[in-house]
């Protein structure tokens, strides 16, 4: 993300959107993170005036949450756009080592009993 930054400030958008690209795929293991990137892919789009880019992360920030929520996220998927936001796509081989051995289907049980804590909880505010 600091490279991102970096880049976006010396006003090479490429590069700072390689950057991102490469922050999501690390990133899709957490959910803040995953959303974070998300949302500084839209900050960059919106800068560039890239109405493609903008409408695509909009529907990547309604979408990120309930799939990761679920255990499924495309791994390897560099979150543009310009890619299919449910295709898997191979991890660079300089990231693999950070995503060894990493699975959201790990947190899927406590995820289900979160997702199921907050239904009851508005079930009992509604009624």
């Amino acid at each position: 993300m600091a490279g991102a930054r970096a880049a976006e400030d010396a006003g090479d958008m490429a590069l700072a959107k390689h950057h991102l690209e490469r922050a999501h795929i690390l990133g899709q293991r957490w959910y803040w993170t995953h959303m974070k990137t998300h949302f500084q892919m839209l900050r960059l789009a919106l800068r560039q005036s890239d109405g493609r880019e903008v409408r695509g992360q909009f529907v990547r920030l309604i979408g990120a949450g309930p799939f990761h929520m679920a255990g499924w996220v495309p791994v390897g998927n560099t979150g543009g756009a310009d890619v299919s936001a449910t295709r898997p796509m191979p991890i660079p081989s300089d990231l693999q080592s950070h995503l060894e051995g990493h699975s959201l289907c790990n947190g899927l049980i406590l995820r289900a009993v979160l997702v199921a804590a907050l239904v009851a909880a508005c079930l009992l505010i509604v009624r």
